[in-house]
């Protein structure tokens, strides 16, 4: 599984943009990686595990703005189409190797 989250934080005063990063700090300290500037994700063995960072993500969360949290397979997230730019290094090193069972 893997966990994303998207959020859209205000930045307009001193304390917001404190609020912000640290909120980004601590995404960072519990593994998760930035896949862009406001979407970040991280590997999770299972359901529990996923449930278990958005309670801390929760916890942690500024007041103000919007934050999202999707729960993703890896096959939902190496099918994930790349409109513009390239792949980040990280889905490009994540990407699970493809198993058949016959």
């Amino acid at each position: 599984m893997r966990a994303m989250v998207i959020f859209d934080l205000p930045v307009i005063t001193k304390k917001e943009r404190k609020l912000a990063t640290s909120f980004r700090k601590f995404l960072l300290d519990d593994g998760f990686e930035m896949l862009q500037y406001s979407v970040y994700t991280r590997l999770c063995p299972d359901r529990d595990n996923t449930n278990t960072h958005l309670e801390r993500i929760k916890k942690m969360a500024p007041k103000t703005g919007s934050i999202r949290m999707l729960m993703l397979t890896e096959h939902q997230f190496a099918n994930m189409n790349v409109v513009s730019g390239e792949k980040t290094i990280q889905e490009i090193k994540n990407t699970p190797q493809q198993l058949a069972f016959f």
